[in-house]
């Protein structure tokens, strides 16, 4: 009974993000006329949601609060910005509020996770049966959109309608405040106890970056975010403008993806090792906005539709393999400061960069009427890619970790 209520905070967790996220470049776009550079400002909110998230976590909800309370407060937070999100008219009155959302939402990741964790008997078991309920929900958002209410669609668009993904996810922000007040009291668990700045920020695994190994590996994952940037930013504008339908329907097929991988990424792991599966991750990256440069909504819609599908290796294959080595690399006693390191590296650092590059490439290749060079777009995050995983492959020597895949 309590995985089952897990599951559906699980659910409502995900189904929030992925109901407004995926689509918000495409409406930022068409009924806000924001410009690339505005459309990158708005998703590096998500940036500085993650680099601000570890010290709400861990200087005051691990110290002084219930997880499952500051969670409700937080969404009952996040309601009130989305629906002001769902009323803006420009970018001015528009971008305040998301970067005020992005902060307040950033943090429920973490605190879902330490909902979950506290009320398991055993979460090596029981977490992915709970955790793979958010990808649903970010796969359901994705096809209400698209093929319940159409709003993604071309005249949906050019009437407004794309701005209703805020004022449903508004009402999920709710739902799921209230509901987190429900859930079974999860104490903090350094209630009493000294938590400084490094502890926060993951100080104490700079020690790990001695290691010439794990350097490359870190600088690779920072730069690997700039192609990713590009995906988060420009995949639902650009399949929309193209002209495929169901754009943000058909976008789903990433986390369906996602899910399958992350079944088959152990096989990899013990098979072929740490260094080739990075490897293969970036590689996906390259073949990714190769296949979005050269595709279409004609004949080779399967290129797009390829693309789409190779989230799950782009995603499992470098940053869910990376979070293992990580794990594997780092000391018992600074096993969570590294994990904390890395994602405020990637999600917070990599991120920032790469949503500032990715809207400057937009406006670079833009023309005067708004219309996109698309081709010119994604070749800039292939190439990029394609370097990264070159100095990947010189420079990464290979090793053999115990990553308990």
């Amino acid at each position: 009974m309590i995985n089952l209520r897990l599951s559906i905070m699980m659910f409502l967790q995900f189904f929030i993000w992925g109901g407004w996220f995926v689509t918000l470049g495409t409406y930022l776009a068409n009924t806000l006329s924001a410009s690339g550079g505005q459309i990158g400002m708005a998703f590096s909110t998500q940036s500085w949601g993650a680099i601000i998230a570890p010290f709400i976590v861990g200087l005051i909800a691990d110290r002084y609060f219930n997880a499952e309370r500051i969670l409700g407060v937080l969404h009952l937070c996040g309601a009130l910005l989305m629906y002001t999100m769902y009323q803006a008219d420009d970018f001015t009155a528009f971008y305040p509020a998301v970067l005020g959302y992005m902060i307040a939402y950033m943090p429920t990741l973490a605190l879902v996770n330490s909902v979950a964790f506290g009320q398991m008997n055993n979460p090596s078991k029981e977490f992915g049966k709970v955790r793979v309920w958010g990808t649903i929900g970010w796969i359901v958002a994705g096809l209400m959109i698209s093929y319940v209410f159409s709003w993604d669609s071309a005249a949906s668009i050019a009437d407004g309608m794309l701005r209703n993904t805020f004022l449903l996810c508004a009402i999920a922000s709710f739902g799921l405040g209230v509901y987190a007040f429900t859930l079974p009291a999860t104490p903090p668990k350094a209630k009493g106890q000294k938590t400084g700045l490094r502890d926060v920020i993951g100080l104490d695994a700079l020690g790990l970056l001695k290691d010439r190994n794990f350097l490359v590996f870190f600088l690779s994952s920072v730069l690997i975010c700039i192609p990713l940037a590009f995906y988060y930013q420009n995949a639902n504008p650009f399949l929309t403008e193209i002209g495929v339908e169901n754009a943000t329907g058909k976008m789903t097929l990433g986390q369906v993806s996602e899910v399958l991988f992350m079944l088959a990424l152990p096989i990899f792991l013990n098979r072929f090792g740490i260094k080739a599966t990075l490897l293969i991750g970036m590689a996906a990256w390259v073949l990714r906005y190769l296949l979005f440069a050269f595709g279409n909504a004609d004949e080779a819609l399967f290129m797009l539709i390829v693309g789409i599908a190779l989230h799950g290796i782009c995603y499992d294959f470098f940053f869910v393999s990376g979070q293992i080595y990580t794990d594997a690399k780092a000391q018992e006693s600074t096993k969570s400061a590294a994990q904390g390191l890395i994602t405020l590296a990637t999600y917070g650092v990599g991120m920032l960069v790469g949503f500032a590059i990715a809207g400057l490439i937009t406006d670079k290749y833009t023309a005067l009427a708004g219309n996109h060079q698309w081709q010119d777009i994604w070749l800039f995050p292939a190439g990029f890619a394609a370097v990264v995983l070159i100095i990947f492959l010189l420079m990464f020597k290979s090793e053999k970790v115990q990553t308990d895949a």
